[in-house]
């Protein structure tokens, strides 16, 4: 594993307890970050993973990444006990139902777009006054290929996903003068947690299109995810990273 050096660095992950996120938290740590903050909405799943990864340098708050209000003063209570914040991944999302547009339920629409979109703009809103205050900051966001391709039976996910990576350009511009980096990850599917809220249907579907012939493993996204937040990435924002296997056409 190469290390790359985010020394001293503090970061909030959001979906930190499990999966990608988890990933990603052990991956800083590993790098040298100073303190990791996981933001998830399981305090059960949370806690475990603090306990696990070493209570000393990551902790947890319990975050509906829905509600603005929760948020903001979840990032004031982030900043008060780390000091500052200089990296934020936003990785919290769900899957969603599969089924065709014409039969999906417009509660869960809303309710997966709210997580997936809604959820990634108001960590960015919340975050990035404090990043121009410091002058410093770097922002991954976590899409998906879906995003990019729209995943049949799958639509509020893909239309999430696909407004994530506009939302990564968009900020990007914004800040693209000064020394706070935005950008978006656009990985195949992952063989987590995620995968229970899926038809097995579906999850055939996601391979048989991945041209290396497996998963993507959760390991492999938090290695370029560890790249992106880093001092090192310095020129390059408003941009998708894919980790496709292949799949990617753009």
């Amino acid at each position: 594993m190469n290390r790359i050096d985010l020394e001293g660095r503090t970061a909030i992950v959001t979906g930190g307890a499990q999966g990608i996120g988890k990933a990603v938290v052990a991956r800083f740590l590993a790098s040298g970050a100073k303190h990791v903050t996981i933001w998830d909405r399981d305090r059960g799943l949370a806690e475990a993973a603090v306990a696990e990864l070493g209570g000393d340098r990551v902790s947890a708050i319990d975050v509906e990444l829905t509600d603005w209000n929760r948020v903001s003063s979840a990032t004031a209570r982030t900043i008060a006990e780390m000091g500052h914040v200089d990296i934020l991944v936003a990785n919290a999302g769900v899957a969603g139902q599969n089924t065709t547009v014409a039969d999906y339920p417009v509660e869960e629409w809303e309710r997966v777009i709210g997580i997936n979109l809604t959820g990634v703009f108001h960590c960015c809103k919340a975050v990035v006054p404090h990043m121009k205050e410091r002058g410093y900051g770097r922002i991954v966001n976590t899409a998906s290929i879906a995003g990019k391709e729209g995943n049949p039976n799958a639509s509020a996910y893909s239309a999430s996903k696909a407004g994530v990576i506009a939302l990564t350009k968009s900020l990007g511009k914004e800040l693209a003068d000064q020394d706070i980096a935005v950008n978006c990850i656009t990985p195949a599917a992952a063989r987590t947690a995620i995968f229970d809220q899926m038809t097995e249907e579906h999850i055939g579907y996601m391979l048989s299109k991945i041209p290396r012939g497996r998963f993507v493993e959760v390991e492999e996204i938090a290695s370029m995810v560890a790249w992106l937040a880093s001092e090192e990435n310095s020129f390059t924002t408003g941009a998708v990273f894919d980790l496709s296997g292949g799949r990617a056409t753009y």
